[in-house]
């Protein structure tokens, strides 16, 4: 399994509106109920059950189709593991936190790669090569969060 941390400062130099802790944990939360509208590659989402701590729902991105059990741990991190299928088995946190110089957002996730052996130098090629969608996601969803902070809907 595959594994890589990227942090983000949520409010970079210029960033507006800044954003507080509770707003993007708000976003957070929109993201796993409707990831479509915060994940451009995501085509599909659809919330499936929920329960006292999260939910599982099924989304298809790409050509891809997956289940994902939702954790919420109020205020601090959102964990979407994968479910139902080993091949694709993976998880991903994001975590809010304070930093010397501000709050970041922490994306972290271990994924098997299909068809690729694990701990091989082959592996790390691939999820490195993964790396500039994951930080491409965080990005976005900051992106709509300051939409929606902007918009009055968070």
């Amino acid at each position: 399994m595959f594994t890589l941390s990227v942090s983000v400062d949520v409010n970079p130099s210029g960033a507006t509106p800044v954003l507080a802790a509770h707003q993007v944990w708000r976003g957070l939360v929109m993201k796993a109920e409707n990831g479509a509208l915060f994940v451009p590659r995501m085509k599909s989402c659809e919330v499936l059950a929920r329960d006292a701590n999260g939910l599982l729902r099924e989304v298809v991105i790409g050509d891809e189709r997956f289940r994902e059990k939702i954790t919420f741990t109020p205020e601090v991190e959102v964990l979407f593991e994968r479910v139902g299928n080993e091949a694709n088995a993976g998880w991903i946190t994001n975590v809010i936190s304070e930093s010397a110089h501000g709050l970041l957002l922490t994306f972290t996730f271990a994924v098997n790669l299909p068809g690729v052996a694990p701990g091989t130098p082959e592996e790390r090629e691939h999820g490195l090569a993964m790396r500039g969608s994951y930080v491409g996601a965080v990005e976005a969803t900051l992106r709509r969060v300051r939409e929606l902070v902007a918009a009055g809907q968070i």
